[in-house]
Order: structure tokens, then sequence, then C-alpha cells
């Protein structure tokens, strides 16, 4: 009996390591192929802080210039959509920068990185967990204050904040920047400007509309939107998830890191959102 363990243990290990090799080895040839390609193959990239919305805009965007959209393998040299989180610019061509609100993405962050739901997250959730420690990762609320502060000060996966990432991306020339909350607000309209913007082509209303409704919340994941699975890539769906997440401690806490950055998107005019009470 202890053989037969042993040996499966060895072999869940041995899979383990073979998985992370070619994660890297995919990672590395992405990164050559971002960096080094995009101006010529055309790769249209789509960059985001995790969890504002990419790879369901990178879905719609692939769809409406008729071209792939490989995740989790090394793309083929042709005409694709590739996703992904970048902090430095250099070598990237055809980008779309994806904004969400940095209040919603930490909401959407917390749980990518506290709950595991079998899409590749796994050894984030554990890293995370082992770092922050908490006695109850389902209690958010209170958890919320100190996850925010790691994630501007020391997360190591990706090793940036929302705030760095909005100080290097937001108005930076040839690169187009499009809003996750347009994209819920009308879904076609967002589509077809972003598609303009990328390739100066006009997609027709009726496709978009259509494209739209393909990738909506609802057929994507089988439920309506709003209504939350925490084992779910796809959690909630909605905009102004913060507003019942966020302790008043949780709103001085993002404000200190990240208050002019949210007012720098728009997403607020001033700094007085700490204190509203607008739940």
């Amino acid at each position: 009996g202890r053989g037969y363990f042993a040996g499966t243990g060895q072999i869940r290990r041995f899979r383990k390591m073979k998985a992370r090799l070619h994660n890297r080895i995919e990672s590395t040839v992405r990164q050559a192929y971002v960096r080094l390609l995009s101006g010529i193959v055309p790769f249209y990239i789509v960059n985001e802080f995790p969890k504002s919305g990419g790879t369901w805009i990178g879905h719609m965007l692939g769809d409406a210039l008729q071209i792939d959209f490989p995740r989790h393998c090394i793309p083929a040299l042709k005409p694709s959509i590739m996703h992904g989180h970048y902090i430095h610019p250099w070598g990237m061509n055809n980008n779309i920068c994806i904004w969400r609100d940095g209040r919603d993405v930490m909401v959407s962050w917390y749980h990518h990185c506290l709950f595991k739901y079998g899409f590749g997250n796994d050894r984030l959730v554990d890293l995370v967990t082992e770092d922050l420690a908490f006695k109850d990762n389902c209690d958010v609320y209170a958890n919320l204050p100190m996850f925010i502060e790691y994630a501007f000060t020391c997360q190591k996966h990706p090793n940036f904040s929302w705030s760095d990432f909005v100080r290097r991306w937001y108005g930076r020339q040839g690169v187009v920047q499009a809003k996750y909350e347009d994209f819920r607000k009308d879904g076609a309209s967002a589509l077809a400007e972003t598609v303009q913007q990328l390739t100066g082509k006009i997609l027709d209303r009726n496709r978009a509309v259509e494209i739209v409704d393909r990738y909506s919340f609802e057929k994507m994941s089988g439920r309506k939107t709003g209504e939350e699975s925490k084992s779910s890539f796809m959690r909630k769906g909605i905009v102004g998830d913060w507003k019942s997440s966020f302790s008043p401690e949780a709103r001085e806490v993002f404000d200190h890191y990240a208050g002019a950055e949210l007012i720098l998107l728009g997403y607020e005019k001033d700094r007085t959102w700490r204190t509203k009470n607008d739940v």
C-alpha cells in the first residue's frame, strides 16, 4: 500500500513540475511574440491589470476581427488576440489597455487570490493564503483592508500594483484605452469603437450586438448577472460590487494607495468618496 501511494505521490509531483515547466515555456514564447512580433504578424494585445475584464473583451475582439484568441497554449504565427498583464511597454504594438474601477478590481482580485476554482489559480491561492493567513477567507468585509495593503505593497504575482499599472499605461500614446464599465453599459458600441480604433474598420452594428450577446455573462457562466459563484472564474459580473464589500477602513486603505489614480481614470471627481454612505 505504501509503495502505491508513494508512487502516485511522485506521479502527481512530476505532473505539477511538468505543468509548471510548460507554463514557463509558454510564457517565454508569448513574451517574445508580444515584444518582437506584435507589429509584424500582427498580434492585438489586450493588456490589463488582472480581473479587469480583459479575457471577456479579448473573446469579443477575436470574434469581431475573426482571428484566434489562443489561451493556455503557444499561439501560431498568425493574427491573434494576445492577452496579458504587462507593465513594461517596450516592443509592444497594437495595444488595447483595459481599465476597470480599481475598487471593483480589488474585490474580484481578492476572490481570485483566495478561492480555488480549477482555472490554474491553485498555486497563487496557496501562496497568498500562506502570506495573509486569514482565519476565514470567506469574511471578505473584514479581510479586505489587509488584502488591499498586501496588493499594493508586497504581492508577488504580478509584481506591480494597480496604481503602478495605471501610472505606466494611462493616456500612453498609440495605445487604445477602453473601460470595462463601458462594455457593461453598451457593449456593442464599446466593441465597435474599440475595433475602429485598433484597425480603422467599421464593425456592423447588428454583428456587434450578436457578438456581445454571444459572450454575455449569462451565456458564458450559466447564471444571471450578479448571481455569485466563488468557485468560478466568472464570479459575479457586475459594476460597483465594491460598495457592499468595502468597510470604512478598506476605503481609507485604498484611497491611501490609489486615490489619485481613481481620480485620474475618472472614477471619482475627488476623494470624498471615502466617507460617503453609498452602499
